[in-house]
């Protein structure tokens, strides 16, 4: 087994699941599975993703992935896809996240059924069909004959701290369900809330929610974990490689950011920016060792970074967390590298293992 891996909690994630489900009353789950599950690669797990009726994801090739995998229920692709994907779509019978009039159009234009959820523009200003042009969708859309309008939705920008704006917001997307809803019927997903907007928001309307970091049991805004109970997925750990003394005045890494004031034992461990380490967290960066905080010295490299154990009681192959979520969280790490949880998760690289594990916390 390779020395870094990231370990995912697959009972912490089902029991997410649940905790969602209760606070919102039951509304369907469409869990966003994009990016690989955030990192976590729990998309490639088709038992997991099986207890799902519909999935979504950001692009055509995530919902190909799934497919392939052999996942038969329903994917929906959030992100307004490019025209030259519509035969993929079709071939994989994706349901698709529509808010360009162009690409409508040439939907249309094919014999094979498609289905859609119309994306309403209320505020967030990156796509999505504003009210003023909801007209010539609904007439392009009930004049076609392959075209089936089977949900709609909006995303909040801002449902963690401005009310004002995220009231506007819904406000927008209720006279926008009520104008279709009134063309076409009751529609079977109608969906307004990622994370924030779920925690903080009931808009009235909606019958389905779409979680998407709280799934994997990381707060979307400080506080979460006082308003709902969600348990972190996943671990990042590696092992300690090697091990070496060091004299006064002698430097470590790249650059010799790092100079010694005296004596010190540092350990190099096999995890660099090219496995999603930043480089910004050699800085005031540290990990866990044996239980203590071993700090990064240096500069992170692309495949290692050294560490000072000089004060822990640390060997070859003991096991070394970026986050374990007890001393240091992947929220500590974050703010560290000053970004946020999700850029952390999402760019661990493809070269980091995926371990999946079942137990309880």
């Amino acid at each position: 087994m390779q020395a870094t891996v990231m370990e995912i909690n697959v009972n912490n994630f089902l029991y997410n699941v649940e905790s969602i489900k209760k606070y919102t009353k039951n509304k369907i789950i469409i869990p966003v599975i994009k990016a690989n599950a955030y990192g976590t690669h729990l998309n490639e797990k088709l038992d997991v993703i099986n207890k799902f009726d519909i999935v979504s994801v950001a692009r055509v090739s995530e919902a190909i992935h799934l497919r392939e995998l052999g996942y038969k229920k329903e994917i929906l692709i959030l992100n307004q896809p490019y025209i030259t994907e519509i035969d993929d779509i079709i071939k994989y019978n994706i349901i698709v996240g529509l808010s360009n009039y162009e690409f409508l159009e040439e939907l249309s234009k094919r014999k094979e059924k498609v289905l859609i959820h119309l994306e309403i523009e209320t505020g967030m200003n990156r796509t999505g069909v504003k009210l003023s042009d909801l007209e010539i969708f609904i007439d392009k859309i009930k004049s076609s004959n392959n075209i089936v309008l089977e949900g709609v939705y909006t995303h909040l920008s801002s449902a963690d701290f401005d009310y004002n704006y995220t009231m506007k917001q819904i406000g927008l997307f209720k006279e926008a369900v009520s104008i279709l809803e009134e063309e076409f019927g009751k529609l079977k997903y109608i969906h307004s809330s990622a994370s924030n907007g779920l925690l903080n928001y009931d808009d009235g309307v909606s019958n389905a929610v779409r979680p998407g970091i709280i799934l994997y049991g990381f707060e979307s805004f400080t506080g979460v974990n006082n308003i709902i109970s969600i348990k972190p997925v996943c671990t990042l750990k590696t092992r300690i490689v090697f091990i070496k003394e060091i004299g006064k005045k002698e430097s470590v890494g790249y650059s010799r950011k790092f100079k010694s004031r005296k004596s010190m034992t540092i350990a190099t461990i096999p995890i660099g920016y090219a496995d999603g380490l930043r480089r910004s967290f050699s800085k005031k960066g540290y990990v866990i060792v044996n239980g203590k905080k071993a700090k990064i010295l240096g500069n992170i490299c692309m495949d290692s970074a050294m560490i000072d154990v000089s004060k822990i009681d640390a060997k070859l192959n003991d096991e070394v967390y970026i986050w374990d979520n007890k001393i240091q969280s992947l929220d500590d790490v974050a703010k560290s590298c000053k970004t946020i949880n999700y850029e952390i998760m999402t760019s661990i690289s493809d070269r980091v293992k995926r371990i999946f594990i079942c137990k309880e916390d």
